[in-house]
């Protein structure tokens, strides 16, 4: 089987570049001394998880509970669910658990917290800590940190945080600053909590972006990052890896031609509608156009508009191109993370053309 052969749309991954990916950022770790959780909230996929689980102490992160059931079944068992818990979903953490797993869960609410100390088989909780994005989590200076802790007691595992606003950074200096921005606000958490009486084994910071450009990690026990894995345009422009680390794109065919542009049967379903590289540097629009090969061979051929179905590539003047409806091409994501979640398997291959296995997704929640 090739991708020749494929109906498309359909999600190709690289291994080659895949494995070369995991290989970087475990060294970048390693050398700076703190251990990865590889947060597969992008992967969804256990063949993914055994190659980026090597030479680290086992434990993932996971987004749905979904992902969490999966993995359990699969045999990893150490699984940080790094959304916040809300108490109906208590339960099903139980089931897990008591099955073998060992699900931690994190909060960031008073009375959730009394709902997880109440519950007849609490999981352990890392407390979220804001470190600057504004999303979610409690400030590490605030009264918050320690009622809530205090409501848990002995559930309390640690605290964990995750710097998203490092994807608003644009220089390599910006991103060592917020990374540690992100380190300082959970480190100084674990010492209130630790002060406070309370035993917080685990300091969890994150992001692929800090990953790779934090230059100090210590009091942090360990680093969840996931996106370093598939790469994508977006992550390119801001520094966490070059063009040629883009490990995941989808396959499409041509569809339509008019005047200096093609339309594809890409759309917005299949590459989802993320415009994270719209504020970057250079704007990638819905995707970058590659050959059958994944090579760059078309200049800026750019997916401009995407549909439902239909995506509308705008080509470079400098690359004319001449293709019959049918002709099967591959676009680079704008953002891997909601681009594989449109699909339900990936068909891997190795730096060619040829399809050397069909690896499984879990989606859902």
């Amino acid at each position: 089987m090739n991708l020749a052969s494929l109906p498309t749309p359909s999600l190709v991954l690289d291994k080659q570049v895949l494995e070369r990916n995991i290989r970087r950022m475990a060294d970048i770790l390693a050398a700076r001394g703190v251990p990865l959780r590889p947060h597969m909230k992008t992967a969804k996929s256990i063949e993914v998880a055994h190659l980026a689980l090597q030479g680290q102490p086992g434990g993932i992160t996971v987004s749905t509970l979904a992902e969490a059931a999966y993995f359990a079944r699969h045999g990893i068992g150490d699984i940080l669910y790094a959304v916040a818990i809300t108490p109906e979903k208590l339960d099903a953490v139980a089931r897990l658990n008591a099955a073998g797993a060992r699900v931690m869960v994190i909060t960031d609410d008073a009375d959730t917290a009394s709902a997880i100390a109440a519950h007849p088989s609490p999981p352990r909780v890392l407390i979220e800590i804001d470190s600057g994005e504004a999303r979610s989590g409690v400030d590490p200076r605030g009264d918050e940190l320690l009622a809530i802790a205090e409501r848990l007691g002995p559930q309390v595992a640690g605290v964990m945080t995750h710097a998203g606003h490092s994807y608003g950074a644009r220089s390599e200096a910006a991103l060592a600053a917020v990374a540690e921005t992100e380190r300082r606000a959970v480190v100084s958490a674990a010492e209130r909590l630790r002060a406070a009486g309370h035993a917080t084994p685990i300091v969890s910071m994150g992001s692929s972006p800090t990953a790779v450009h934090g230059g100090d990690f210590t009091g942090v026990t360990e680093v969840r990052a996931g996106v370093y894995m598939f790469g994508d345009l977006f992550q390119a422009e801001i520094g966490t890896h070059g063009m040629d680390d883009i490990a995941m794109t989808v396959l499409t065919s041509v569809i339509g031609r008019r005047p200096g542009r093609l339309i594809v049967d890409a759309g917005g379903l299949a590459l989802s509608k993320d415009r994270s590289t719209e504020a970057a540097p250079r704007d990638y629009g819905f995707g970058l156009v590659l050959d059958l090969a994944g090579r760059p061979a078309f200049g800026d051929a750019i997916v401009r508009r995407a549909y439902q179905e239909h995506g509308v590539v705008e080509l470079d003047p400098a690359h004319p191109l001449d293709l019959p409806v049918g002709a099967k091409l591959r676009i680079a994501p704008n953002h891997t993370c909601m681009t594989a979640a449109a699909h339900d398997r990936y068909h891997v291959t190795e730096g060619g053309e040829e399809v050397v296995a069909v690896w499984d997704r879990v989606n859902g929640w």
